[in-house]
């Protein structure tokens, strides 16, 4: 099977003139929406924010539904996951693992984000680097992904 047929077209890059940048002594900064404060802006900030900006403007989650970087602890190690995404019933329902542009989506990335996922117990995954997205719906029990060749219409607004 090859990833390529399974991967998602979010077009992140098209939420760049979303985000509010700013500079001080010479450090950039973008605003968190969901934070509210400004973060040092990284790589892998970049796109953790291009994400947030995807799902405010196109996902059915209200911004209430979503947590970013928040510590877990994974067999007795503490662990920072990127997004994760609330049901109704305020449970965990997609974690999101965010990578810098450079790192390529690989298996290592799926092993890291289902680490995460032995603490969160969502049932949904999407790991991005910006330019390549996958989701997937991670079977606990049989230790299987099943790949979506597109968003659920439950995910996005009509």
């Amino acid at each position: 099977m090859s990833l390529t047929e399974f991967r998602l077209d979010l077009q992140l890059l098209d939420y760049t003139p979303a985000l509010i940048l700013t500079e001080k002594s010479g450090i950039k900064y973008v605003f968190d929406p969901i934070r509210k404060k400004n973060i040092i802006l990284q790589p892998e900030e970049m796109v953790r924010q291009l994400m947030i900006q995807w799902l405010i403007e196109n996902s059915t989650f209200s911004r209430n539904a979503i947590q970013v970087e928040k510590l877990v602890t994974v067999n007795k190690i503490r662990k920072r996951f990127d997004i994760l995404l609330y049901n109704s019933n305020i449970q965990p329902y997609i974690l999101i693992e965010c990578k810098s542009p450079v790192v390529t989506i690989n298996q290592s990335v799926f092993d890291q984000i289902s680490v995460y996922n032995l603490a969160m117990k969502a049932p949904y995954l999407i790991v991005t680097n910006g330019h390549s997205s996958w989701m997937v719906q991670q079977n606990m029990e049989e230790k299987k992904y099943q790949f979506f060749s597109e968003l659920p219409s439950w995910l996005t607004k009509p």
